[in-house]
Formats: C-alpha cells, structure tokens, sequence
C-alpha cells in the first residue's frame, strides 16, 4: 500500500517542480521578447473607414518568463490605431502581463484614420511600446497611408446630377439607384463599391473616364489583393424601357457582372471590363453599340447577346477566367422572341478553350450575324444551313491550340500565378491592330481598283 502511494505521489512532485521551474521570472535586462513582425503594415483605407485586423505574435524564447510592465501607444491613442493585446484593450495602456518562457500572445492591431489636410493618401505612424519588467523597451512600428473620400449611400437620384470628384468615391448600402426620367452623369474618378452595392438604372446613366470597383484596399493573401478578386460588388444594372447607358474611356471591374441590361441601349467607347464573377456585359434584346473596348475574365461569358443587336469593332474579349475551370464563353449569342443582329469587325475573340464562341437558336429566319477580318478561337465554320460561309465569316482568323501565337500569347502579361493580366496585343500577334488597319487599306484598295475596272 505505501508502495502504491509512493507511486502516486512521485508524478505530483515532478510536475510541481516542473510548474517552479516554469513559473520563474527574470529581469536581466540581456533578455528580450521576438516578435513576428517588426512593422505591421496595414493597406492604404479611407479616412474614417475602420480597417480590417491585422495581428501579429510576441514570443518568449528565452529560458525565463518575462514580465511585461506596460503596452502603450507611443502617440497615446491620438493616431487612430486601436490595439488589443491578449485579450486587454490598451485604454490607454495593457499592464502586469506575464509571458512564461517558450509562450506567446497575440497582438490585435485595426486603425481609423481622421480626414487629411491632403486629398493625396497620407502615412499614419505610431509604435507600439512594450516595457520589460527590466527596464528594457521594445517596440513594434504601426503604419498605414489614409486617404480622404466622398461617401455616398443609398443615393436616389431623381433628377439629373452630376458627380465628379478629384477625391474617391465610396458607395454604400445598395449604391445609387437612377430613376425613370433622370439622367446622372459621372465623370474624372473611381467609385469604390462596397459589398453589393451597385448602380441601378431606370433612366438614363453616362460615364466618362470613371474607374468602377470594389472598395477592398486590403489583401486577401500576401499576394493577392481583394482588387484582383471577382465578384466585389454588385453591378451596373440597366433595367427595362431604361434609356441606358453612355460609357467612354471607363473601366468596371471585379463586380459580380459589370454590365447587365435589359431592352434598352448600351453605348461603350474604349471601355474595359474585367474579371467578374457573372457576365462581363450581358445584353437581352438591346441594342449594343461597342468601339475599341476590352470583355475579359468572366465566370459565365465575356459577352452574352441575347436578341436585339450589338456591333463590335476593334474589340477584345479574352475568356482566361482564373478562378473556375468552369468558364463560359468569350462571345455568347442567341435569339429570343426577337430576332438578333450581331455585326463583329476587326475583333479579337480568344480564351483557354478550343471554342470560346457559342451560338445557339439562331432559329429567326430575321436572324443575321457577321464576323468580318476577326480572329476567333472556334472550329472553323465549313458549312451554315445553306448561308454562304464566305459572306458570314469575310477575312476570318480561324484560332486553334496549334497556332504559334495563340491565346494568352496574343498579349502583353497573363501572370496566372498572381491574378495579373495586361489584355495589350502584342505587336506580333495576328491581331495586332496595325496589321488589322493594313488589311483594311489593302482591302480598300482592291475594292477601288476593281470599281475603276
């Protein structure tokens, strides 16, 4: 019996030593904390705006424990970062914490920023101080750059109005909503749209060198911002018997789909659209104008026509969406109750399939479509219901996986790694626009030596 008890007993005396040992403290001032991070950079936000946490660990690696005497703000809580450490808000300051040797605490760090005497985005700095019990002070820098912006919610726009601001644009709640009679008209900046936030036409919407995206300035991974990731806000949604929407020398991207419309008109001139996580324009029996624009990277297709009409000249549309292998087509078309008119020239149509141009119940004998001196990544039509071929698909490039220039060789940058694309044609592409304006000239001028003839 005192056999089994001394048994008993034993483990209880080695792990109270071990607790003694464990449970010592040191203030030799040669003794110092690690930290995972020496400056915790939090990315550019608005002013105003709370950023998303960031964090970062404080070990003891030494063979003591260390007391922590204090963790204060070096600027007192005057420069907007908030900061909770192990579970203690400095108010003004975190005291008396303990780090036994080999453990670790977490430091939970979020800022909001005041308005700027600049509209330029502006470094915010503070240091994060921590006091050893010996005396000894170690810090962590805190940084971030702020940038002042308009803020916008919930905006009913029931007359005309214009918005223009050298300062960005934030859009909140469901975004702006244009009603029937009304024109709103922006120009000269960004709108940063928040989650689902959009804009919603019944009346009429013109846009002029205007960026529209998600209002995410931070990352998702180290490598990954949330502006290369689709789907970051609504839409620009253009309802029925709405007089639509002017664009000129715009860019929508990362939204959920950029354009989507509804028997009404889209008119885009040297506008890009890009990366969303539905279609990039979307178009049922309207009537869609596009000059020298770019539709590229969408989940669903680049382009959807359905009935109506649509001209494309001097377009690209490059279906490399990268987050599903799921991807729709480059060009869609179809017919609906109304038959479709689709005018394409001088345009690019190419993505990671062997066909990345669909038609499908083109079943209206009012139907008519023409692809003139393009470049499409599609089996080559031989034969169309008795059409001729010829008047159909004039001067057509006919892409195949085998051709030495194809696909994402047909541009500048296609980093598929980190989400980062330049849509520019090369200049040895088969579809570099000068050789496209040669073609035309030489084309031009057979045609006016055959009528002098």
């Amino acid at each position: 019996m005192m056999k089994r008890l001394f048994l008993f007993l034993l483990p209880i005396g080695v792990l109270l030593s071990a607790c003694s040992d464990n449970d010592s403290f040191s203030s030799d001032r040669a003794l110092r904390l690690v930290f995972s991070k020496d400056t915790v950079r939090l990315d550019t936000l608005f002013a105003t705006i709370p950023s998303s946490t960031n964090s970062f660990w404080v070990h003891n690696r030494t063979s003591d424990g260390l007391r922590v005497s204090s963790v204060r703000l070096e600027r007192g809580g005057q420069s907007g970062f908030r900061v909770n450490v192990d579970g203690t808000f400095l108010s003004p300051a975190a005291t008396d914490l303990e780090i036994r040797k080999g453990d670790s605490i977490r430091v939970f760090v979020e800022v909001t920023a005041r308005e700027n005497a600049t509209n330029d985005p502006t470094l915010i700095e503070d240091n994060l101080l921590f006091t050893l019990e010996s005396g000894v002070l170690q810090k962590v820098n805190l940084r971030t750059y702020s940038w002042n912006a308009e803020k916008i919610t919930n905006l009913d726009v029931t007359e005309d109005k214009t918005i223009e601001s050298s300062r960005p644009v934030v859009i909140y709640g469901y975004g702006i909503k244009v009603a029937k009679n009304a024109k709103l008209t922006i120009k000269n900046t960004t709108l940063y749209f928040h989650d689902q936030a959009g804009i919603v036409v019944d009346g009429e919407l013109e846009a002029q060198q205007v960026c529209f995206r998600g209002d995410r300035l931070d990352h998702m991974f180290d490598y990954l911002p949330y502006d290369r990731v689709s789907g970051q806000w609504y839409s620009v949604v253009l309802n029925a018997k709405s007089k639509g929407c002017k664009m000129t020398d715009c860019e929508l991207r990362n939204s959920y789909n950029g354009i989507y419309a509804d028997s009404t008109e889209v008119n885009l001139q040297n506008t890009v659209i890009h990366n969303t996580r539905g279609y990039g324009l979307y178009a049922h029996d309207s009537k869609v104008v596009a000059d020298k624009c770019q539709f590229s990277n969408a989940l669903n297709a680049c382009v959807s026509i359905e009935g109506g009409s649509a001209q494309l000249t001097a377009c690209t549309l490059a279906q490399f969406y990268p987050y599903s292998g799921n991807r729709g087509a480059a060009l869609h078309f179809a017919d609906t109750e109304q038959a479709l008119t689709l005018v394409c020239k001088n345009t690019l149509v190419t993505g990671y399939a062997d066909d990345v141009v669909m038609g499908n119940d083109l079943n209206q004998e009012s139907t008519t479509y023409l692809f003139d001196n393009c470049l499409l990544r599609t089996p080559q039509v031989k034969n169309e219901g008795g059409k001729d071929v010829e008047k159909l698909f004039p001067n057509v490039i006919w892409e195949t996986s085998k051709d030495e220039i194809q696909g994402i060789k047909h541009f500048v940058l296609a980093d598929e790694k980190n989400f980062i694309y330049d849509f520019t044609i090369l200049e040895e592409s088969p579809a570099y626009e000068p050789k496209i304006g040669r073609a035309f000239a030489e084309k031009k001028e057979e045609t006016t030596e055959d009528t002098k003839e």
